[in-house]
């Protein structure tokens, strides 16, 4: 697997815009709004999918967090949303 570089979704959640994809069940978020669930309310649950493309992420859960990569947009982490 090529190493991704690209900071996309980092500087996307950093901009504060509005999710293109659900990062939780990769629906459309153009097309319908799913109705969240506690766990993702919360902040205990990691990204499954990209917010801007919808494709499935590598997701690692560690005791400290989780870290998610993209194929295309690079990787966010948990330790983003907690500073």
């Amino acid at each position: 697997m090529r190493p991704v570089t690209s900071t996309e979704l980092r500087d996307f959640i950093f901009k504060g815009k509005p999710f293109l994809f659900d990062p939780y069940r990769g629906v459309d978020l153009t097309q319908e709004k799913p109705a969240p669930f506690k766990a993702a309310e919360l902040g205990l649950e990691p990204f499954r999918y990209c917010p801007l493309c919808g494709r499935r992420m590598v997701t690692q859960v560690v005791p400290t967090g989780w870290t998610a990569i993209c194929s295309r947009h690079g990787k966010i982490s948990s330790y983003y949303f907690e500073h």
